[in-house]
């Protein structure tokens, strides 16, 4: 079982497509066609953005679809560092041609974003991200291609407390429940008895709580049996540092979300102001994530995190000696996969049907046996 604890942290995915054949629903039929579809995932979007912008105080940036490979802005997703991104020299005529990289995640460029817009104290900013992660196993909730609400807004240190970090979760949650109510009046087919309600309360466990109610479990195990039996939409706070058993719940990188600060929770003594929002899919009849957020390092906790790492040398880089030199400010943020939300709310079976994508032959041929028309 520990064998099997460690390979599954070593990415998402399903990883093989006889085991995608199994878990993807038979007899499967789309409440919504193509064009229905379409129009409801742009209701959707509509919705999210403007109100996901007034309850947290944010306001709409651009975001860069490319990075300086220097710059140390990238997303590297893990701590193993087996996701690189896609890398290409751009800048025709230069003599050197500049050294640029496609994003994986806006998350670093987002905390140096809110000195850039002159963000203060309890306003921040909100993204339309396109990224490429051309690392993952595809799929029936993973694609190369990846489209997120990424965003951040500026804190200060008394705001670095699991209570702050409760309150913008049920906020961040509430967005999400309305827009899925919004639709439904919209679009009277998804009103069906074949599924359940998404649920209107988010529930709150810590990593190390979920593993003393199922230790022998995998981490996908884990989170499979709480939104299907204890509650269908949970936030686990404390994601990265290793817990009792001596693996973390999930590798997360070392330089945006803090994962190592202790905090105390009915008299316990736990770690992390981060953590995941996941739900329970039941077109799949699987775990299904939405988010990942947190209060992200102070120069204190991200030289801790990179020490734990094995990543010390990444505090030459300019985003680090941002962090270092208090150029940026405390912040908190996150990234809420549009598509991801696309699907639940309008209870697809496949990333595919609400997001244009590529998709390996061995994927499409399970889809068409399963009534499961994907975009490209």
């Amino acid at each position: 079982m520990m064998a099997d604890k460690k390979s599954d942290l070593a990415g998402p995915g399903i990883s093989t497509y006889e085991e995608v054949d199994k878990i993807l629903p038979h007899n499967y039929e789309a409440l919504l066609a193509p064009k229905e579809r379409m129009k409801a995932v742009y209701k959707i979007k509509q919705f999210i953005e403007e109100n996901l912008c007034k309850e947290l105080n944010l306001f709409m940036v651009q975001v860069p679809l490319i990075v300086t490979k220097d710059s140390g802005v990238n997303d590297y997703l893990d701590r193993d560092g087996s996701r690189t991104p896609v890398e290409f020299p751009c800048g025709l005529g230069l003599e050197k041609r500049i050294e640029t990289q496609v994003v994986q995640a806006a998350t670093k460029w987002k905390r140096m974003a809110l000195q850039q817009f002159g963000c203060v104290v309890g306003e921040g900013i909100c993204t339309d991200m396109r990224a490429v992660r051309k690392d993952y196993f595809l799929d029936h909730d993973h694609s190369a291609y990846v489209d997120q609400w990424d965003w951040e807004r500026v804190i200060t240190e008394n705001m670095r407390n699991l209570e702050f970090l409760r309150d913008v979760v049920v906020r961040i949650w509430s967005v999400i429940y309305e827009a899925g109510q919004m639709v439904k009046k919209d679009f009277p087919r998804l009103n069906t008895d074949e599924y359940p309600d998404i649920p209107k309360e988010i529930k709150f466990y810590h990593a190390e709580e979920i593993l003393e109610l199922y230790p022998d479990f995998t981490r996908k195990q884990r989170e499979t049996k709480m939104v299907q039996e204890v509650h269908p939409a949970i936030f686990i706070v404390g994601i990265g540092y290793v817990l009792e058993d001596g693996y973390p719940h999930e590798m997360r990188a070392a330089d945006y979300d803090d994962w190592i600060s202790p905090t105390i929770e009915n008299g316990r003594q736990f770690h992390g102001l981060n953590g995941d929002i996941l739900v329970w899919n039941p077109v799949t009849k699987r775990r299904h994530e939405l988010t990942s957020m947190g209060i992200r390092v102070t120069k204190e906790t991200m030289v801790q995190q990179l020490k734990e790492a094995g990543q010390e040398h990444f505090l030459q880089l300019p985003y680090h000696q941002a962090i270092l030199n208090d150029e940026i400010p405390l912040s908190i943020g996150g990234g809420i996969g549009q598509s991801r939300t696309f699907m639940y709310l309008l209870r697809s079976a496949h990333i595919g049907e609400v997001s244009t994508a590529v998709w390996p032959d061995a994927l499409k041929s399970i889809c068409k046996r399963k009534n499961i028309h994907v975009l490209e």
